[in-house]
């Protein structure tokens, strides 16, 4: 097993859906996931400060895990924060998590598709660049969402959500137009696919909910495909070389950490940074 992880990054606990689908991909690679519990939610913070602040907390997260590939498993943080990473810390390969548009508008037969988002992607420059490069003869409807990635997280942590709420925070996606409907939903915040039985349950008609976590997943094995079996430096070496979990309040509850051991993670009792 190669000792040097995989890190993992997200404001909260939505990257666990990449995490899943990389321990398909790379089950002998080693993982630390990071939430940035701390400053979630990131849809509410001003973008500079956001920039500086991931920008920041990497430099301490890279120094202290050595990680072979750090995979940025969250679109707010990825449209804004992706190229600074890249350039402040270039010996490190980074992943990011973009919105699905263009496969999305390969695949949509009605030319309707919906761009389920938090208000933070949904507002940037990025998004809007992927749409017209991308899927310019499609109707690319972007709908921010205030809630989604909350209800989330609690539907995870306590097995209830209210589906009257998921199910407002959806009904903007769906759209009629000249006898058309929309027939892709692209799920652009990694909280979302958890709850979406939740949302194929109340959305008014099926449609393809399009979930980018095994593409994200591919796109970090590409990267490792020629990374040598290396143990990493002992200083730098995580207790007993478990898969491990990082929150950055350091205040993960009892319902958070037997979610993480459900994901195989030993959840660390102090942030190691």
């Amino acid at each position: 097993m190669n000792r040097r992880p995989v890190l993992m990054f997200d404001s909260g606990i939505g990257g666990l859906t990449v995490l899943r689908e990389a321990r398909v991909l790379m089950p002998d690679r080693r993982f630390v996931y990071v939430a940035d519990d701390a400053a979630f939610p990131y849809g509410a913070w001003d973008e500079q400060a956001l920039n500086a602040h991931v920008v920041e907390l990497f430099g301490r997260l890279l120094a202290a895990h050595d990680p072979d590939v750090a995979v940025i498993a969250c679109n707010t943080a990825s449209t804004l924060v992706l190229s600074n990473l890249r350039s402040a810390y270039p010996d490190t390969p980074f992943v990011g998590t973009v919105p699905a548009i263009k496969p999305a508008a390969e695949r949509t037969a009605s030319g309707l598709v919906s761009v389920l988002a938090t208000p933070g992607t949904v507002k940037r420059q990025y998004t809007r660049d992927l749409i017209r490069e991308w899927a310019a003869r499609c109707h690319v409807r972007l709908v921010g969402s205030d809630r989604l990635a909350t209800l989330a997280e609690a539907y995870m942590r306590e097995g209830f959500v209210d589906e009257e709420a998921v199910r407002a925070e959806i009904e903007p996606c769906f759209v009629e137009q000249d006898g058309r409907r929309t027939d892709i939903v692209v799920l652009a915040c990694t909280h979302y696919p958890f709850l979406v039985n939740r949302m194929r349950k109340t959305a008014p008609w099926p449609v393809d909910w399009l979930d980018p976590a095994e593409a994200i997943a591919r796109r970090a094995l590409s990267l490792l495909a020629g990374s040598p079996a290396l143990a990493t430096r002992p200083d730098r070496l995580d207790p007993q070389g478990d898969d491990i979990a990082i929150f950055t309040s350091n205040a993960a509850d009892p319902a958070t950490r037997r979610l993480m051991q459900g994901f195989g993670l030993s959840v660390m009792e102090a942030m190691t940074v």
